[in-house]
């Protein structure tokens, strides 16, 4: 994967430890998509259309064309890393001091509706610390409990649906999040998409160290993993597609050539409307105004942690 980072020209704002990050998610993604040979995944769910007449689109045929989301806030609920924090502390991994940080975080998120990098890197410090040990295969025991416990109720219906939309076109559909790739492939995989891009964090012999490998997904790397994904799949980014709800995911969204801003952040709406970008809202139930081409697909809008499980991990021995 080293060799992809060059393949495409990228912004400035990238550093050094972005590039790492992105290009150890796209490699470990790439290990964990599942071959076409290999069974469905659950969790297909058929979604129900709002009965409004859109353009077509994604256009179906297109073997270079992708999807990719971003995931709290946008197709789930809330911060995974938190809801994956509730499931540890009752399993007595921390205790009730660390349970309170957590939820007040969480509070903080869904009353601002954005991520907050402050309190984004205090979570993933103190979940680091509290996997710092445990095997991984442990952890993703514990995911697939977690998911069905917090994670399952809390997916948007309207976004599932557009990732559907693309899924159904026989496009390939990514999450693309600061969550670990662990949890994020879990929920990719019982959503019924193709794969995650999500935070590595490193193991020897499958334990987890308590390091990561370059930084979080988050802003600017997150449109490095997409790029060396891109690179090592053949895809052409002018005609994939790309959601999320945050400012700082506009790296992502200026990556591709079908950006969509789902329950944005003020300034993210802002963005989307002076550059044209496409609207949708989930979280009243309503459609946001929409700006350009329609959204995708005319699907439905009902309203509907991380950091412990941090990634398929790069193993150094």
């Amino acid at each position: 994967m080293a060799a992809l980072k060059w393949l495409t020209p990228r912004r400035q704002s990238a550093t050094q430890r972005s590039v790492e990050a992105g290009e150890a998610a796209a490699e470990a993604a790439l290990a964990t998509t599942p071959r076409p040979e290999d069974p469905a995944p659950d969790g297909a769910a058929p979604q129900e259309k709002d009965g409004t007449e859109e353009a077509a689109f994604p256009d179906a045929g297109d073997p270079r064309a992708a999807a990719f989301f971003d995931l709290d806030n946008t197709v789930m609920q809330g911060a995974a890393i938190f809801h994956f924090a509730r499931g540890l502390y009752k399993r007595h991994f921390f205790d009730t001091q660390d349970l309170l940080r957590f939820a007040w975080q969480q509070a903080y998120f869904r009353m601002a509706g954005s991520e907050d990098p402050e309190h984004m890197r205090d979570a993933r410090d103190s979940a680091l610390s509290i996997v710092k040990g445990h095997r991984v295969e442990e952890l993703m025991a514990i995911g697939e409990e977690i998911y069905d416990e917090y994670m399952a109720g809390k997916i948007w219906p309207g976004t599932r649906a557009l990732a559907q939309a693309h899924l159904d076109a026989g496009q390939r559909v990514w999450l693309v999040t600061a969550a670990p790739v662990e949890t994020a492939t879990i929920i990719a995989r019982r959503l019924g998409l193709t794969g995650a891009l999500g935070t590595v964090a490193e193991s020897v012999d499958g334990v987890y160290t308590g390091r990561l490998v370059g930084e979080p997904l988050h802003g600017p790397a997150k449109a490095e993993a997409v790029r060396a994904l891109a690179a090592s799949e053949d895809l052409d980014l002018s005609a994939c597609a790309a959601y999320s709800d945050s400012h700082n995911d506009i790296p992502i969204l200026s990556l591709v050539g079908h950006p969509y801003a789902i329950n944005p952040d003020s300034r993210l709406r802002r963005h989307a409307r002076a550059e044209g970008w496409r609207l949708r809202d989930y979280r009243t139930g309503r459609k946001a105004a929409r700006v350009g081409i329609p959204a995708a697909a005319g699907l439905g809008a009902l309203a509907g942690g991380t950091a412990a499980a941090v990634a398929i991990s790069r193993r150094r021995r």
